[in-house]
């Protein structure tokens, strides 16, 4: 048996290492086992590529976040991107991003009046947005409207899934795996809450933020009820708890 040349093995095992991360990032806080099944990996390769990542801090360990009913035991241990992690994803323009926005607060007079002008321009610039995303949902069936927004968000870079929302009460959960602006949104969480409004306008009913990358979780995840309607323009109903965990 010939050895593979250590530049080469070396090669592989950053190849692999990439793997890991970016399928954390793809979707959210992951336990070893569901890496392995994700991967095609054992679980004692995953292991040793998070060892290396947490040394790396690119990734670190946490328990899992349990919405509603706890279950017997302990949590299961998952493994999450790091601030440092997330930005060897994307080039950041995160201090510009912020300067602006600051900007833009003082020119408004400080005070209220500087976070509602901030609150516009977000709010403006996620209608943009919306538009883009408002024709995958137009052509998509009710109970798929959810799964389309997923869709139109992945495509700008949000890494977005939706599935079935645990606990008693019937809906959906929006996540998302990523967020480009995550830095700047932790100033500023009028970015947030103009997603959120976004989002309530676009399915048609009232949402729930339950968590953001900003607050410091490890996914962004919004509560959607089931049975989602048509559009609407009445974005009050969200925007109480947009951008911000409830507790």
């Amino acid at each position: 048996m010939i050895e593979a040349p250590q530049g080469e093995l070396a090669t592989g095992e950053r190849s692999t290492r990439n793997r890991v991360a970016r399928s954390i990032l793809d979707h959210g806080p992951s336990t070893v086992a569901d890496l392995a099944a994700r991967l095609g990996l054992t679980q004692a390769a995953v292991r040793r590529h998070l060892d290396a990542l947490v040394a790396d801090d690119v990734v670190e360990p946490r328990e899992q976040r349990v919405y509603g009913a706890r279950t017997r035991g302990r949590p299961a241990k998952v493994f999450a991107l790091t601030d440092c992690g997330r930005d060897a994803f994307d080039q950041s323009y995160d201090s510009l991003a912020a300067d602006a926005l600051r900007w833009i607060a003082q020119a408004a007079g400080g005070g209220e009046q500087g976070e509602a002008a901030v609150a516009a321009f977000a709010r403006a610039r996620m209608d943009a947005q919306a538009e883009t995303y408002r024709e995958s949902l137009d052509a998509a069936a009710p109970e798929d409207r959810t799964e389309a927004l997923a869709k139109a968000l992945t495509a700008d870079g949000y890494a977005a899934t939706a599935k079935s929302a645990p606990g008693p009460h019937s809906g959906e959960q929006l996540c998302q795996h990523h967020c480009p602006v995550a830095h700047v949104a932790e100033q500023f969480p009028q970015l947030c809450e103009a997603e959120t409004e976004v989002f309530s306008r676009l399915l048609g009913t009232h949402v729930q933020r339950l968590a953001t990358i900003a607050h410091g979780d490890g996914v962004c995840t919004t509560f959607i009820p089931r049975g989602a309607g048509t559009p609407q323009n009445d974005t009050s109903a969200s925007a109480s708890t947009a951008g911000r965990n409830p507790a």
